[in-house]
């Protein structure tokens, strides 16, 4: 009698807690059919990037949404240059042609000072009946704070990606005992992800001859330097400057000047060294580097034409399991990337940071002529029940408790612990620094860049030139004098 009282007991308590999870899950439902209503029909529209994350949105989560409040969604995921282009000259035009727009971590700055965006925070306020029961500012990571006012606190985007610019590296390779054992009888140390850029660099070395001897389709590194393209300056300026410990772009937020005479570091002697190493890895990168931004670095990565890289995190999910788009699927490692001495000393003491933190969110601009139906959307792709499919699908995490979510700790074991790596190491990282001035410090640096890539400047002249344009737009545009 006493186990059929505790079975009874087990099944009233069972069913007492789906019922109340269906009841809630039925309130959520009506919650977003009945706000809704006064919109179903109508049709927004918003542009992105076309990145593992969009694509998601735009595959998964958008007929989701639409299945739910009759409200339609079109994203137009498009180039990264395209994407800014478009949402721009909207913005600027105050056209109303997109109802929302990705905004990038590093450009967000510009768009508030230019009153480009919709207050979410404020708007929820005001409409209270808008306001969806499942979401909340409070449930995201501490990025929510670069899409913040830094005054009233009050929230511009919602976050939709995040992740680190991390060091991928191939596990066969690096773990093959003859192939380890020729590499310690060459270098005199074991082989293992670098730590320096000196070792960076002998590895690189290493399997670029490897691959040669071989007949492998096999370099040594991935290196991200489109010659023509803003690609190549966020590589150098927010990946590899700061691995040697060059920060902000080498500019001196004090007084808004690059150049060593006038007090910055973008003209440095470490600048410099920094410079003279990435651009040395072309040496020992694929044939197809020099025409290679993020996208076409992860390919190369993927394709297994590299042994290791600095690679935008929202790839790694894609590269490590799936094996239609992938060659190296399982054969995936995560490490920090190498470093000079006294670069971690200052991540961790908060005045540096050891490489890029990225990520995006998407807000509306005040242009749009659906705020209502754009405000609904934005919270409903915010919610927590959504982030871990989304995280499992893009490497993208942007809430707290989507780490801990069993469909990603799943995940983490088959991307190298990358999940791990940002929720415990993260803050290492940084993201681009809050300059309003940004998209045009980036153009007049950018073509010196260009040059040193191409081989018509050296690392110096490229540096020394840049410097100099940039103190020199800094005080056209008002900064400094």
């Amino acid at each position: 009698m006493k186990k059929v009282f505790l079975f009874r007991l087990f099944l009233v308590v069972a069913l007492t807690l789906v019922l109340g999870l269906s009841l809630v899950s039925a309130q959520d439902d009506a919650f977003w059919s009945e706000a809704a209503a006064p919109y179903a029909g109508v049709t927004i529209h918003g542009v992105t990037e076309s990145t593992p994350p969009s694509n998601y949105v735009r595959e998964v989560l958008a007929p989701q949404f639409t299945e739910l409040t009759g409200i339609n969604v079109e994203l137009e995921t498009t180039s990264w240059d395209q994407m800014y282009d478009k949402a721009i000259k909207d913005m600027e035009a105050g056209t109303g042609i997109y109802d929302f727009v990705y905004i990038e971590q590093d450009i967000i700055y510009g768009y508030l000072a230019q009153n480009f965006l919709l207050d979410l925070s404020q708007f929820l306020r005001d409409k209270p009946e808008l306001a969806a029961p499942t979401f909340n500012f409070d449930d995201f990571t501490t990025f929510i704070d670069s899409f913040k006012d830094p005054e009233s606190g009050d929230v511009f985007g919602v976050p939709m990606e995040a992740f680190l610019k991390i060091y991928l590296y191939r596990t066969d390779l690096f773990n093959d005992p003859d192939i380890q054992a020729a590499f310690e009888a060459e270098y005199g140390y074991p082989l293992a992800p670098a730590t320096t850029h000196e070792q960076y660099q002998q590895i690189a070395e290493f399997f670029t001859k490897y691959g040669d001897e071989n007949g492998m389709e096999l370099w040594g590194t991935t290196v991200q330097a489109a010659s023509a393209h803003p690609s190549s300056f966020y590589e150098f300026f927010e990946s590899v400057a700061p691995t040697f410990g060059v920060y902000n772009w080498g500019i001196n937020m004090e007084n808004w000047k690059a150049t060593v005479e006038n007090g910055g570091e973008m003209n440095s002697d470490t600048a410099k060294e920094a410079l003279a190493w990435w651009l040395g890895l072309l040496d020992y990168a694929p044939p197809e580097a020099t025409s290679s931004t993020w996208d076409e670095v992860a390919a190369s990565f993927a394709a297994g034409r590299a042994a290791q890289g600095l690679v935008y995190g929202e790839n790694a999910a894609w590269i490590a399991t799936d094996p239609e788009r992938s060659n190296v699927v399982g054969n995936v490692g995560v490490a920090l990337p190498p470093l000079s001495e006294g670069v971690l000393d200052d991540a961790e003491a908060g005045t540096g940071y050891i490489g890029y933190y990225d990520g995006g969110a998407f807000g509306v601009p005040y242009s749009s002529k659906n705020q209502e139906a754009t405000a609904l959307w934005l919270q409903y792709i915010g919610q927590s029940s959504v982030q871990a499919d989304w995280a499992v699908k893009a490497a993208r995490i942007v809430q707290n408790a989507t780490f801990d979510d069993p469909a990603v700790v799943e995940q983490d074991a088959k991307v190298g612990g990358y999940y791990t790596l940002m929720k415990d190491q993260g803050y290492l990282f940084a993201g681009a620094p809050p300059f309003p001035f940004h998209p045009q410090v980036r153009e007049v640096v950018a073509p010196f860049i260009y040059s040193a890539i191409a081989g018509e400047i050296t690392a110096a002249e490229a540096l020394d030139q840049a410097a100099a344009a940039a103190d020199a737009e800094l005080v056209s545009l008002g900064f400094g004098s």
